[in-house]
């Protein structure tokens, strides 16, 4: 039986939401800190090795935001681990694959992608009118040990939840303003020339702004070290995929309400101008999102979460599935679709099933809403007004 995810709950300045994460969180901490390393030690990475890869992000994360910096060393205070570990579990995705490869070559394909698939369906396709915003989150099963359930309460701007890694800043989810984001692995032959912002750090400004457009500017400008996808959406509406490469980003607009992707590149500005790698380590990604879009488009004009949910269930040549099992993948390791992640921000409301292929049950978060939302215009001419939507 799967264990729900817990709900870490914070506040006040950076540091002291960093120890109080650190203190709630230590066990899935401490566990994620010895997978990764443990991981890391089978490219014969010593603990000094680690500590040296980790620093070079240091001067990177500073100039984006020193905050995160002070968070995280809050949260080895509060967790009782070295500052640098932390910085590791923010920055494992980039520290996992150049740990892989030697200091002057940096562009062999990964083989351990982190996939998913995403899915927004706009409120012009929802049953009720609202926007729904979901993730399948595929990667290692044993993280199904180490996520949380974070709930910011902020000073200086909206209340964040987000579904992530125990000790990283964020990954999925939305904030009091009504603003989501998901991301998913891509891969491409620019990959790891240059040292980036680390992609949890990226999600996490996103989800910081009252505006979207600011979201939007994370998301579009900061310079990343791999290419990754990130969705980000507002809950009256608007919802845009980028597609990035680490210096070039892409957009991938709704067809028919819906934006779904998986783990290959789809726009064709972008696949004229650079090699999508990933295909190679990840060809299930081809079909992953045919198969949700082809079972959510029958019921187009009446989409409830119910309806994303079981597309994102679909089994269809499982274990190379939307809903993957525990199985072996080519560099054999043991993943699986390790969470679902269905949101419904208007209403403040996140869903979460752990281990989905193999458990249907999930738990509800809450996150109180403050969504600045445009008031129809109530005759021609008139002039539009604003209104602020509060949700409990």
């Amino acid at each position: 039986m799967t264990t729900p995810c817990p709900l870490i709950e914070v506040s006040g300045l950076p540091r002291e939401r960093g120890r109080q994460y650190g203190e709630q969180a230590a066990d899935r901490v401490r566990l994620g800190i010895e997978h990764y390393s443990e991981q890391l030690g089978s490219n014969n990475l010593t603990a000094e090795g680690i500590k040296a890869l980790v620093k070079r992000f240091e001067p990177t994360i500073d100039r984006f935001d020193p905050t995160y910096l002070e968070e995280m060393r809050g949260i080895s205070e509060g967790a009782g681990v070295a500052f640098e570990s932390v910085v590791l579990l923010n920055a494992r995705t980039e520290i996992l694959k150049l740990a892989q490869r030697p200091a002057d070559e940096r562009n062999v394909p990964d083989d351990d992608p982190d996939g998913c698939t995403g899915v927004v369906a706009l409120p012009e396709v929802t049953k009720d009118g609202r926007l729904i915003h979901a993730q399948n989150w595929d990667w290692k099963v044993e993280c199904a040990d180490t996520a949380v359930v974070l709930k910011i309460r902020r000073e200086d701007g909206p209340d964040i939840l987000t579904f992530t890694e125990a000790g990283a800043l964020a990954r999925s989810g939305f904030n009091a303003a009504g603003i989501a984001i998901t991301a998913n692995y891509l891969e491409t032959d620019r990959d790891y020339r240059r040292l980036g912002v680390p992609l949890a750090l990226i999600r996490r400004k996103v989800l910081e702004q009252r505006q979207v457009a600011a979201s939007m500017r994370a998301v579009y400008v900061t310079p990343k070290s791999a290419a990754n996808n990130m969705i980000v959406s507002q809950a009256n509406g608007i919802a845009i995929d980028f597609e990035c490469a680490p210096d070039e980003t892409f957009q991938v607009h709704a067809e028919r309400g819906l934006i779904v992707h998986a783990n290959h590149f789809q726009s064709p500005v972008a696949l004229s101008k650079l090699k999508d790698t990933g295909i190679e380590n990840t060809p299930d990604s081809l079909y992953r999102d045919l198969r949700v879009r082809a079972l959510i488009e029958p019921h187009l004009g009446h989409v409830t979460r119910d309806t994303v949910k079981n597309a994102l269930f679909d089994d269809f040549e499982t274990p190379w599935s939307v809903c993957r099992p525990p199985r072996k993948n080519l560099s054999n390791n043991l993943s699986a679709t390790v969470a679902m992640i269905v949101m419904e921000p208007m209403l403040g409301l996140m869903e979460v099933a752990m281990l989905p292929a193999l458990n249907r049950n999930f738990t509800t978060y809450k996150l109180d809403m403050d969504i600045q939302t445009p008031t129809n215009q109530s005759e021609a001419g008139s002039p539009q007004v604003t209104s602020f939507v509060k949700t409990a």
